[in-house]
């Protein structure tokens, strides 16, 4: 259905070709159609038939992108879809394959899971620098003071901006270039979660449960993670396997909880994928990550 759906717009930009005015107003009418379509993924329950779909979409935003390279709402779709290619396609993959036998295509795994990231998030900064003229050296050297002028209805910019850049750190903590940029992505979020904290159902909360899932030196906090963990949850209305993964591997494991790691878990796998029609697909790769981990529990844990 969503690869028709693409090969049809695609389609009217062909026919549009000969007139640059006319070809723009198409762009536009196509850009909107497709920034505004993302639950149409995100409902699915066919994983294998959504990440087909996927890799061309991303060429098509490409191929609008050259006729609309100051789209804002273009650059934030290709950024977000980039990102979420990368995480429940790529990365997971890596995830469910494991090390034991498989670590040469689980480093190639990441390593384009890694560079699906930092595509994303140069069109996210790309959207941010639209938004915010010269905010890219600022956001570097003050982030927190660089994003004040942000609004509420920025929030999914700033979201997808963090998400992009902290998925990109979590895959190269071995990478001082990559990795020093924590703090922007930190800022990102707490600014985006002072502007709506509810915003797309708790995804800021969730996504903080990971950031303070990181030690204490690195900024963590494990009583603030189980905090936005608790609020990820009620927004959700339990609904989504997600804090309950972002809590197991972030404080759990590290704690070397076993119990905990292993009940979280099994918490995540028992949510049924019908009960957020418009989540589906999410929860679906969220609880293949957790089955994932859990197959991975012996390694992980120090009997």
């Amino acid at each position: 259905m969503m690869t028709l759906r693409l090969l049809a717009l695609a389609g009217i930009l062909s026919l549009v070709s000969g007139c640059a005015m006319i070809r723009h107003r198409a762009v536009g009418m196509v850009a909107s159609t497709l920034t505004s379509s993302g639950d149409v993924f995100t409902r699915d329950d066919d994983v294998e038939l959504v990440g087909q779909a996927i890799p061309f979409g991303l060429k098509l935003y490409d191929s609008l992108l050259d006729s609309a390279p100051r789209n804002k709402d273009l650059l934030l779709a290709t950024c977000s879809s980039f990102t979420r290619y990368g995480v429940a396609y790529i990365e997971t993959e890596a995830m469910v394959l494991g090390e034991a036998g498989h670590h040469g295509e689980v480093a190639h795994l990441n390593a384009r899971a890694l560079r699906m990231y930092l595509r994303g998030r140069g069109y996210c900064l790309r959207a941010m620098e639209i938004r915010f003229p010269a905010i890219g050296a600022a956001l570097l050297s003050n982030p927190a003071a660089a994003l004040g002028a942000a609004r509420k209805e920025d929030v999914p910019l700033l979201y997808w901006t963090a998400a992009s850049w902290g998925s990109a750190i979590a895959l190269a903590l071995d990478r001082p270039d990559i990795s020093i940029d924590l703090p922007v992505v930190r800022a990102l979020a707490e600014r985006a979660l002072a502007l709506d904290e509810s915003w797309d159902k708790g995804a800021l909360h969730e996504m903080l449960v990971s950031l303070d899932g990181l030690p204490e030196v690195a900024g963590g906090s494990a009583v603030r993670a189980r905090s936005h963990f608790s609020r990820a949850v009620a927004l959700q209305r339990g609904l989504s396997p997600g804090p309950y993964v972002a809590l197991a591997l972030g404080v759990a494991a590290p704690a070397q909880d076993r119990v905990e790691f292993e009940a979280l878990l099994e918490r995540a796998l028992a949510i049924d994928p019908d009960g957020d029609p418009s989540t589906r697909l999410v929860t679906i790769v969220q609880q293949r990550r957790a089955r994932a981990l859990l197959d991975r529990a012996d390694a992980m844990f120090i009997k």
